[in-house]
C-alpha cells in the first residue's frame, strides 16, 4: 500500500518502469490517485522520449551540475526530499499548450500542472525573456524507447538578469540623443529669450546729448573757464578756440547758407520740408534766386519774394533741403568742403585741442559709438547753438557718423524743455530717455519730463558713463 503522507505526483500518462528496476504496476487514471511508499523506496518513470519530446533519456543526460546551479533537470533511481531549491521547468509538447511539471522539495507541498509559472524563478523576466542564442528548438521524439534519436538542447547553467535582458532594445543612445536635443532646445530658447529682452530693453532708449562742454570743448575755450578749471595755459587755450570758431563760421557761411538762414533759424532741418515742392536742385542757382533773410529790406524794383509768402517759403525749404544733402554727403569727410590749407589747419587744431583737453572728445566718442552699436538705440543732439553753426561744429569735430541730421535739434528759439517735448512726440512716451549734459537747462528739462540726467563736468564723468554703458546699466 502507498502511504498517504508521501507527496503526490500527477502525470498525464501511465507510469511504466525502467527495465533495470523492479516495475511497479502501472497506475491508471482515476478521480483520486493513490499514494505510494516513502521516499526511500525506489520507483520508476516512463521513458522521457515518449513523455517529454526533446529530452534525452536518463542514460544520455549531461553531467549534473553543482547544487547551486538550477538550469538542469536530473533524476536518480531513488527519490529524495532534500532538493536545495524549488525548481520549475516547462517542456512544451507539440501541438498543445505548454504545462509545467513542478518537482517540490517539501514533502507536504502540493504540486499541480499549471499553464503558467509562479512568482519564483524566471517568471520575473517572463515579460522580456527570450531564449538565448544557444537555445535549439526541441526535436521530434524518436520511436526508440531509449531515446537515442532525441537531441537535447543545451541550456545555460544559470539564467541571469543579464541574459534575460540581452535581447532587449538598447535605448541608451535614444535617451542620450533626446536629452541632448532637449538641452540644445532649452539653451536656444534661453538665448533667444535673453536676446529679445535685451533688444526690447535697448530699443526703447534714446540718449539726449548736449554738445558744448559735454561732447566737445569749445565755448569754455573762448571764455577761459576750461583753462582756469583744469589748470591750462589761458592764452594757448583761447587761441585754439578762436581758430576753431573761425573755421566753424567759414564753413557755415560758405557751404551751409548761414548768411541766408541766420535769421530763419529752425529747430529741426525738416521743419519747413512741407513747403518744398520737390524741384530738382542740381542746376538751381541759390545766389540768384532772389531769396533774402527777414532783415534784408526790399527796395523799389526789388525782385525778392515777400517774406512768409509761398514762394519765399519754398526757397527757404530748398536751402534746408540742400543743407541736408551736404551734411549727408560730407559727414564722414568734411575735408572735402575745405581748401587744402584749411584742411591741414583743421587737422592740427583737432590734434592740439585733444592734447589740451586730455582727449575729451575721444572719451565721449567711445560712449556715442557704443550706444550706436546697440542697433535701435538713438543718439539725439539737443544744443543751444543755432542749427546751422551746430551742424558745422558736428562736421568739423568729426561727429557726423554719430548723429544723423534728423537727430539734431536746436533749442535756440524754443528752449530745451520744448525740444524734449518734440522728441517725446516723435519717439513716444513708452521710450526711456536719458539726458546727458553739463548745464542747468538740460537738467531742469530732464526733471520736468521725469528723465534721468547724467551730469558731465570732468573726465571722470565721461569714463564712468562709458563703464555704465559697457555694463548695460544705461
Amino acid at each position: 500500500m502507498l502511504n498517504s503522507n508521501s507527496p503526490p505526483l500527477f502525470f498525464s500518462t501511465a507510469v511504466t518502469a525502467y527495465a533495470s528496476q523492479v516495475a511497479f504496476p502501472s497506475l491508471g487514471q482515476s478521480t483520486a490517485y493513490s499514494g505510494f511508499p516513502q521516499s526511500g523506496q525506489t520507483y520508476g518513470l516512463p521513458p522521457f522520449g515518449t513523455m517529454w519530446p526533446g529530452l534525452k533519456t536518463e542514460s544520455q543526460l549531461p553531467e549534473v551540475p553543482s547544487v547551486g546551479q538550477m538550469g538542469f533537470l536530473s533524476f536518480s533511481s531513488a527519490y529524495t526530499s532534500t532538493q536545495p531549491n524549488q525548481i520549475h521547468y516547462s517542456y512544451p509538447s507539440q501541438g498543445k499548450p505548454a504545462t509545467a511539471l513542478s518537482l517540490c522539495a517539501s514533502p507536504h507541498a502540493l504540486c499541480t500542472s499549471q499553464p503558467y509559472y509562479n512568482s519564483l524563478g524566471q517568471s520575473q523576466f517572463s515579460q522580456y525573456y527570450t531564449p538565448p542564442p544557444s537555445y535549439l528548438s526541441a526535436g521530434l521524439p524518436s520511436s526508440d524507447r531509449d531515446g537515442t534519436g532525441v537531441v537535447a538542447p543545451e541550456y545555460p547553467a544559470i539564467k541571469t538578469e543579464g541574459s534575460a535582458s540581452a535581447n532587449l532594445p538598447d535605448t541608451t543612445g535614444v535617451l542620450e540623443l533626446s536629452l541632448c536635443n532637449f538641452t540644445i532646445n532649452l539653451l536656444t530658447y534661453l538665448e533667444l529669450f535673453v536676446t529679445n529682452i535685451r533688444n526690447s530693453f535697448f530699443s526703447q532708449r534714446v540718449f539726449l546729448w548736449d554738445l558744448d562742454e559735454t561732447i566737445i570743448i569749445f565755448h569754455s575755450l573762448l571764455t577761459g573757464s576750461f583753462a582756469q578749471k583744469f589748470g591750462k595755459d589761458p592764452a594757448t587755450v583761447l587761441n585754439l578756440g578762436l581758430q576753431m570758431e573761425e573755421l566753424i563760421f567759414e564753413l557755415a557761411d560758405t557751404h551751409l547758407f548761414f548768411n541766408d538762414l541766420e535769421e530763419c533759424d529752425q529747430v529741426h532741418v525738416d521743419d519747413v520740408a512741407s513747403d518744398d515742392n520737390g524741384q530738382d536742385l542740381s542746376n538751381y542757382s541759390f545766389s540768384s534766386d532772389g531769396f533774402s533773410g527777414p532783415s534784408a529790406g526790399s527796395g523799389p524794383g526789388s525782385t525778392t519774394a515777400v517774406q512768409g509768402g509761398v514762394e519765399w517759403m519754398r526757397k527757404l525749404a530748398f536751402r534746408y533741403r540742400r543743407l541736408k544733402e551736404i551734411y549727408n554727403g560730407f559727414k564722414g569727410n568734411v575735408g572735402g568742403l575745405l581748401s587744402p590749407m584749411k584742411r591741414d589747419l583743421l587737422l592740427r587744431l583737432r590734434s592740439e585741442i585733444e592734447t589740451v583737453t586730455d582727449a575729451w572728445l575721444s572719451t565721449a566718442l567711445k560712449s556715442l559709438l557704443l550706444i550706436q552699436s546697440r542697433g535701435r538705440c538713438m543718439n539725439v543732439l539737443v544744443t543751444t547753438t543755432q542749427l546751422v553753426p551746430a551742424l558745422a561744429k558736428v562736421l568739423l569735430y568729426g561727429l557726423g557718423d554719430a548723429f544723423p541730421i534728423e537727430n539734431i535739434y536746436s533749442a535756440t528759439k524754443i528752449g530745451k524743455e520744448s525740444c524734449f517735448e518734440r522728441i517725446i512726440s516723435r519717439f513716444g512716451k513708452k521710450v526711456t530717455y536719458v539726458v546727458i549734459g553739463d548745464g542747468r537747462d538740460e537738467e531742469f528739462a530732464a526733471k520736468q519730463h521725469n528723465m534721468p540726467f547724467w551730469r558731465i563736468s570732468s573726465h571722470g564723468d565721461l569714463i564712468s558713463l562709458h563703464q555704465a554703458l559697457e555694463l548695460d546699466f544705461l
